[in-house]
């Protein structure tokens, strides 16, 4: 059985409004999964900027994950 967890981010407002909102993103990896048969995992949400990799909340899942004993097969995202 295929688990994904969801990385969804945004880092700007002019990207939220060109179609790229989290809550998008999140429908259209949600639909990718319902049609593959991939169990949904963990929802990861970032609005932190691009210009480098310190990203909290990224920080915090690789922390995590390394942390559980049931890890996830796939981390999906957009873009």
């Amino acid at each position: 059985m295929k688990i994904a967890d969801l990385y969804i981010r945004v880092s700007t407002d002019e990207q939220a409004d060109k179609g790229y909102s989290q809550r998008d993103q999140h429908e259209r990896l949600e639909r990718y999964c319902n049609q593959n048969e991939i169990t949904i995992g963990q929802v990861i949400y970032e609005d932190h900027s691009a210009k480098n990799f310190n990203r909290p909340e990224w920080t915090k899942y690789i922390n995590h994950i390394k942390k559980r004993s049931l890890k996830s097969t796939l981390v999906l995202f957009t873009k």
